[in-house]
C-alpha cells in the first residue's frame, strides 16, 4: 500500500523538490589598517587680495599720458600715468625764485646789522636803529623758512603730476580716458591695483572648533589648503593667520583668515573656495574607507566579512573627522575586512563573493590596504 501511494505521488508530480542554496552576494571589501591620519575641518570662504588700491590723482589737471596696460602686472614705483605738469613746474620755479630773492635780501640785511653793531659801540648809531635792523634780519630768516616750505609744497605738487604704483599688483580695467581733466576729489579711480601675491582666504567654521584650533596654533603653524567649490582641485596651501576676535552669536560661527603665497595666482579675489584646516595628526589608529561606514537606528556600524566568508553587522565607535577615511576607536581591529560596495543586500550570516572594487572605489580606498 505504501509503495502504491509513493508511486501515485511521483506520477502526479508531487515528489519533494530540494530548494537550491542562495547565491553569494557580490561585494567589494577593504582591510582595516593602522596608520597616521591627519584630522581636518573645512569651511566655506572667499579669496581676497592682500591689498586693493584705487589709484586717484592727488591734484587737478589734464591726463596727458597713460603708461600701463589693463591687466598688466606692475611693480611698486612704476609710472602709471602723467598729468600736465606745466602749471606746477611754474609754481615750483616761482617758489625757487622767491627764495633766491629773500636770500639776497638777507645777506644785505646781515651786513647792515654788522655795521650797525659797530656804530653803536662807537656811539655813532642809536640802539633803536640796531634793534630795527636785527628785526629785519629775523624777518628775512623767517621768510627763508617759509620759502623752503613753499618750495617743498610746489615740488610735491609737481611730483604728483607723475602717478606711480604704490604697491606691486595687477592693473584692472582703466576707468578714465586719456585727455580727461581729473580732480583730487574724483570718486572714480583711474584704475584699481590688486595685490594677489600673496593672497588671503577668509572663511568660517563652527565655534565648537575654537579650542581645537587654538591648541593647534599653540603647537606651531597650522596648515590650510584651499580647494575649489567641488573639492576636486587644490588651489593652494598656506598657513592660518588668525582667528577673528568675535564669534557671530546669530550663526555660532567664527571667521578665520589664512595667507597663501599664490605664486601661480590660482586664488582669484572674490572666488568662493573650500578651506581645509589641518588640526592634528592621529597616530597609529585603525581606519576604514569612508564608504564602509553605515548609520542605522542603533548608531554607527559597518559590515565585516569573517574568515568563513559570511557578513556580520558590527557596531563601531569613530574618532574625529578625517580625509576620505574613518578613524575607528572601538569595535574593529586592524586586518579585518569591511564591505565598501554591495552592502545594500546584506543580511547577518549571508555568504558573500568578493569582487574587485569599481574604479572610483579603488581610488578612494587605495591607501587602506589590499583586500584579502
Amino acid at each position: 500500500m505504501l509503495v502504491g501511494t509513493a508511486g501515485y505521488w511521483y506520477l502526479r508530480g508531487g515528489a519533494v523538490k530540494r530548494t537550491p542554496p542562495p547565491q553569494p552576494i557580490a561585494v567589494s571589501v577593504a582591510a582595516a589598517v593602522r596608520q597616521d591620519v591627519p584630522v581636518y575641518v573645512s569651511g566655506l570662504g572667499t579669496a581676497q587680495a592682500l591689498n586693493t588700491v584705487p589709484i586717484h590723482s592727488q591734484i587737478d589737471g589734464q591726463l596727458v599720458e597713460i603708461a600701463f596696460t589693463e591687466g598688466q602686472q606692475v611693480k611698486r614705483g612704476d609710472v602709471l600715468a602723467k598729468i600736465d605738469p606745466r602749471l606746477f613746474q611754474a609754481a615750483f620755479d616761482q617758489a625757487m625764485a622767491k627764495k633766491g630773492q629773500d636770500e639776497a635780501n638777507l645777506i644785505s640785511a646781515e651786513k647792515d646789522l654788522t655795521r650797525a653793531k659797530t656804530l653803536v659801540v662807537r656811539s655813532f648809531e642809536t640802539q633803536q636803529v640796531l634793534d630795527q635792523q636785527q628785526a629785519k634780519v629775523d624777518a628775512l630768516k623767517a621768510s627763508m623758512k617759509a620759502d623752503e616750505a613753499a618750495i617743498e609744497s610746489a615740488r610735491t605738487q609737481l611730483d604728483y603730476t607723475t602717478i606711480t604704483a604704490p604697491i606691486d599688483g595687477r592693473a584692472g580695467i582703466r576707468q578714465i580716458d586719456l585727455g580727461r581733466i581729473v580732480h583730487a576729489n574724483d570718486a572714480t579711480p583711474l584704475v584699481v591695483l590688486t595685490q594677489t601675491q600673496p593672497a588671503a582666504v577668509v572663511f568660517t567654521l563652527p565655534e565648537i572648533q575654537l579650542e581645537p584650533l587654538r591648541e593647534a596654533m599653540k603647537r606651531g603653524p597650522v596648515e590650510v589648503t584651499a580647494l575649489d567649490q567641488d573639492n576636486a582641485k587644490t588651489l593652494g596651501t598656506g598657513k592660518l593667520l588668525l582667528i577673528d576676535g568675535i564669534i557671530d552669536q546669530a550663526t555660532a560661527t567664527m571667521r578665520l583668515k589664512a595667507l597663501f603665497p599664490n605664486a601661480d595666482e590660482r586664488l582669484w579675489p572674490g572666488e568662493f573656495v573650500n578651506a581645509r584646516v589641518r588640526l592634528a595628526t592621529e597616530g597609529n589608529v585603525v581606519t576604514i574607507p569612508s564608504a564602509a561606514l553605515q548609520r542605522g537606528p542603533a548608531g554607527l556600524f559597518t559590515w565585516v566579512i569573517g574568515d568563513d566568508g559570511k557578513a556580520q553587522m558590527r557596531r563601531i565607535e569613530t574618532g574625529p573627522p578625517a580625509d576620505e577615511v574613518v578613524i575607528v576607536t572601538a569595535g574593529l581591529d586592524a586586518g579585518e575586512r569591511v564591505v565598501t560596495e554591495g552592502y545594500y543586500r546584506l543580511q547577518p550570516g549571508v555568504s558573500v563573493a568578493i569582487q574587485p572594487p569599481t574604479e572610483r572605489s579603488a581610488e578612494n580606498s587605495a591607501v587602506h590596504g589590499p583586500t584579502r
